[in-house]
């Protein structure tokens, strides 16, 4: 039986004679029918609207890939996945699965990467704000602690003492780069003498261990060279560690930041043509280490915690159109069930969205809004799309860090996250809240209920 052809209305388009433009003629992507084989409307009718959906697959490639890259360029090569990003209980332990360790900044990222089974010893722990009682128990349990403030190693020093400790610590150094403005509020500055002051109080007390130095020079680099000098400027640290206390250290931590393929609000060319290669970031920062001139098995280990990278183009948000309009100006709008609440990266990416069936062929002009009540709710200022009907769904593409981790419940409830396994099956891994969940923690004085 045939099935009816969807209408399409009868426009009429201005066009313009002259030569073509250099961005081409097609200006929207096939449609995106479904994810790693399975049917985008078959998502929705199983899970809901609007809907994250993550490919275990596509995480998978990018670790192995990743890993291969850069022990190809340097001996000795560990990951460790920065729970910030995403730190969804079925991501991390995918991650985990792939060898990867804990990167945590705090004691509840700490607790989680615990709770999923990661050794304290495999458990990098960063930031700025480490409870007394986090710190006790990193201490205990052996965690790699890296030190950003005088105050935290004061802290570890008294906690020792008082507690019969030996701590294995780092410190975090923050340095010039050439990439503007600079992450200095994290750290021990380089430039300064201020990591070598944190260096010789920590190699002088007799209950800390120096076992590593630790940078994160920015998120989002768009510089390899950014990343030659942080690990030049570290293997100089090493270097005259070595000379002046006869310690050798066990690894060099260059962080995370390395770009995905997202591209940024106000840049002009797609990410994929800008963005260094992971390659190109390996390359640079193994020539960095090998300035160290060490003895191959004096040579550090070398840590990356890579977030964004590795997990950005595994995840998906589904949106189904709620409604078209015209605004005064007479442009076109969509509105989709799928707001900034959710998507909080949109504030600064120019996310891929692609409809999800077949369309025709005129394009127009639009802006996307979310469903929010509120005149920031905006997804995309202006993209060219198809004529899209309520009803009908849209694929938004690269979502895979952050946007779980920064969402927020704001005026709609946050929605159901799936994972696509690499059998094809189709897992939830995080369900969708209900008003009870979100009452939960409220409490309701006597004097304040309705009789």
């Amino acid at each position: 039986m045939d099935t009816k052809k969807r209408y399409e209305r009868p426009v009429i388009t201005k066009h313009y004679s002259g030569f073509m433009n250099k961005i081409g003629t097609s200006s929207f992507s096939k449609p995106k029918k479904d994810i790693d084989g399975i049917a985008v409307t078959d998502l929705v009718e199983k899970f809901g609207s609007p809907l994250f959906v993550i490919s275990e697959k596509k995480i998978r490639q990018n670790q192995r890939n990743a890993v291969r890259i850069f022990k190809t360029r340097y001996p000795k090569v560990q990951f460790a996945w920065s729970y910030k990003t995403n730190y969804l209980s079925a991501v991390c332990s995918v991650f985990h699965q792939e060898n990867s360790w804990a990167e945590v900044v705090s004691e509840f990222e700490y607790d989680k990467a615990r709770k999923l089974g990661i050794k304290g010893e495999n458990i990098i722990f960063n930031g700025p704000d480490k409870s007394r009682n986090a710190l006790l128990k990193a201490i205990k349990e052996k965690a790699k602690i890296h030190i950003d403030h005088f105050d935290e190693l004061y802290e570890i020093i008294e906690l020792c003492d008082t507690e019969k400790l030996k701590a294995k610590v780092a410190i975090r150094i923050n340095m010039d780069v050439g990439v503007y403005p600079k992450w200095d509020r994290f750290g021990f500055n380089y430039e300064n003498g201020e990591s070598w002051q944190a260096i010789k109080r920590i190699v002088t007390n007799k209950n800390l261990e120096l076992i590593g130095l630790h940078t994160h020079i920015g998120t989002y680099m768009m510089s390899t060279e950014a990343y030659r000098i942080a690990a030049s400027k570290l293997a100089g640290l090493a270097r005259s560690i070595k000379e002046q206390f006869d310690i050798v250290l066990e690894y060099i931590d260059l962080g995370g930041g390395f770009a995905s393929h997202n591209t940024l609000l106000g840049q002009y060319l797609p990410a994929e043509e800008v963005i260094p290669s992971i390659e190109q970031f390996a390359e640079a920062i193994s020539s960095g280490l090998f300035e160290l001139n060490f003895k191959n098995d004096e040579l550090p280990l070398l840590i990356l915690e890579t977030g964004r990278a590795l997990i950005d183009d595994a995840g998906f948000l589904i949106s189904s159109v709620l409604a078209n309009k015209r605004l005064s100006d007479g442009k076109k709008a969509l509105i989709i069930d799928a707001g900034v609440n959710i998507l909080f990266t949109g504030f600064w990416y120019k996310h891929k969205i692609t409809p999800a069936q077949d369309s025709g062929l005129h394009t127009e002009e639009s802006a996307i809004f979310g469903p929010l009540c509120m005149n920031i709710d905006v997804v995309r200022e202006s993209i060219t799309l198809p004529l899209l009907k309520k009803g009908d769904k849209i694929v938004i593409e690269y979502v895979g860090a952050y946007d779980m981790t920064q969402w927020m419940q704001f005026i709609t409830l946050r929605p159901n996250v799936v994972m696509i396994m690499e059998d094809g099956s189709v897992e939830l891994i995080r369900k969708s809240e209900t008003l009870d969940y979100i009452t939960e923690f409220e409490l309701l004085p006597s004097k304040l209920a309705l009789k």
